[in-house]
């Protein structure tokens, strides 16, 4: 919902590295929003355990919020912005499983308020003040900036969790393991039989089923509980001011003032993750103002609250927005066939699955997938892993986040809440992931050696993706265009 960036991986989609929080007695599964740094949460009683799985993500504005979803992997998850009433230490909670490199999708920590560091900072305050000058320009009252202004500190511990996203490495076997565990299906079916009428009844207004909803809630804020404690303004004011994203945090601050302006929530509740991404389903400002909904009808469109139906209804009209296709799979699970060209396993080679069927592909159980439309074959882990044929639908959900490991999260688990089964592929596991740094590396050797790489940057978007290949075709190795450290040995040859 909130992608509001690239197709670049931070932390590859199949290969980022695994957290798991120690629970107490009954732990409860964090967002799965991936996170700067693993966050104490508070703990809920009641719930079942479930290991912390920081996300995969993709770009630089996905991490903030619904319209930062589509950019994937460096996110962390937020807990509930109205105070919480004590819970029992022996109850752990895990975090968000939004993938992320972005603020687009990076979801933040759980920062406590003893955990806040604001400081006085004069470069800040004189910062301020142009800004609102700025801000007054677009529309903004004075009383408005007033209000959202009052006690906003330079906040030391959001630039920290700015600077650590790119730390994040984990394999997408163990973030799909977190996504779609025992604990988050189970967690995801109380919450649909909790919330089952208005999820009804937002599934028949806006097309979108109510599992695939739900995912999303589960993976944003593990359905409700991780909404983030953070004063916006002063999360986006800080990273505004920080320049490295200066322009995209200052187009948010701007949009988090409208919010305030409309009415539709009070400052001291407007709180939500490190990198600006808000409420229930984690929308950053900008989503909000493009999708969020007032669907009980009280005048307010209201992501914060305890009760998740604006929240929910929004993330259901951002799909819906987005081109969702109600009745059609985001993916499915498929066999290849012996001898399958995997240089064919690409996102722009679309066929109907009755041709990929001549091509010996099928479902798990031997079966020809149904015709859902156009597909593609996606291999997230390269050819040792899972392969699924993926739809438009896939798609709309990358509106959302556009890390593969997100949008495959969110369609597995939706698929578990229906009752499905667990992926049935084995993965690569005890691989070792490339580090960041490995990465460039990887890119310049292909440079040098004459394969289009746009970018030194670490990132594994579709551009290196490609280069990869042709160098695998190049030397014979199967193209399917994995960046592991097999290709680094063949690179140094």
């Amino acid at each position: 919902m909130h992608s509001v960036f690239g197709t670049i991986l931070l932390v590859t989609l199949a290969f980022s590295g695994a957290t798991t929080m120690a629970a107490g007695a009954a732990p409860v599964a964090q967002s799965l929003r991936p996170q700067a740094r693993p966050a104490q949460a508070p703990t809920v009683p009641q719930k079942a355990p479930e290991p912390a799985t920081p996300a995969p993500v993709r770009g630089t504005d996905a991490a903030a919020g619904a319209s930062i979803a589509a950019a994937a992997l460096a996110a962390i998850s937020p807990p509930t912005q109205t105070a919480a009433p004590s819970r029992s230490p022996a109850n752990a909670v895990t975090r968000s499983l939004r993938p992320q490199e972005r603020p687009d999708t990076f979801t933040a920590d759980i920062v406590l308020a003893s955990e806040r560091v604001s400081t006085a900072n004069a470069g800040f305050d004189r910062w301020i003040k142009g800004f609102q000058s700025r801000a007054r320009a677009k529309g903004i009252r004075p009383e408005v900036l007033n209000r959202a202004f009052r006690g906003v500190r330079y906040n030391t511990s959001v630039i920290q969790k700015d600077r650590n996203q790119s730390e994040f490495t984990k394999q997408i076997w163990d973030y799909l393991d977190s996504a779609a565990s025992p604990v988050r299906v189970k967690n995801g079916q109380s919450a649909l039989r909790k919330h089952g009428r208005v999820l009804d009844r937002i599934e028949a207004k806006y097309g979108v089923e109510k599992e695939v909803v739900a995912a999303i809630w589960g993976l944003e804020s593990a359905y409700g509980e991780h909404r983030g404690n953070i004063h916006i303004i002063e999360a986006l004011a800080t990273l505004a001011y920080d320049g490295r994203r200066g322009a995209f945090f200052e187009a948010q601050l701007i949009a988090a003032l409208q919010i305030l302006q409309s009415g539709d929530v009070a400052p001291r509740n407007m709180t939500g993750s490190w990198a600006g991404a808000m409420g229930h389903t984690q929308f950053i400002p900008t989503s909000y103002l493009s999708f969020a909904v007032d669907f009980t009808g009280d005048g307010k469109r209201d992501i914060w609250s305890d009760n998740p139906a604006d929240a929910l209804a929004s993330t259901a009209a951002y799909l819906q927005r987005s081109g969702w296709t109600k009745g059609q799979p985001w993916g499915v699970e498929v066999r290849l066939p012996r001898g399958f060209n995997h240089a064919a396993a690409r996102r722009d080679n679309k066929r109907s699955p009755a041709d990929w069927a001549a091509m010996g592909v099928r479902d798990v159980n031997g079966r020809v997938v149904p015709n859902y439309g156009r597909a593609s074959i996606l291999l997230p882990a390269g050819s040792a892993g899972a392969a699924f044929m993926i739809f438009d639908n896939f798609a709309a959900i990358e509106k959302y986040n556009k890390a593969d490991a997100y949008v495959i999260g969110v369609g597995h688990l939706s698929d578990r809440l229906k009752g499905g089964p667990a992926i049935q592929a084995s993965w690569p596991r005890g691989y070792k992931p490339l580090s960041f740094n490995e990465k460039k590396e990887m890119q310049r050797r292909l440079k040098r050696k004459g394969f289009d790489v746009e970018k030194i940057d670490g990132i594994i978007g579709p551009n290196t993706i490609n280069a990869i290949r042709a160098f695998q075709n190049s030397v014979g190795a199967t193209p399917d265009g994995f960046p592991s450290q097999d290709l680094m040995k063949l690179l140094k040859r």
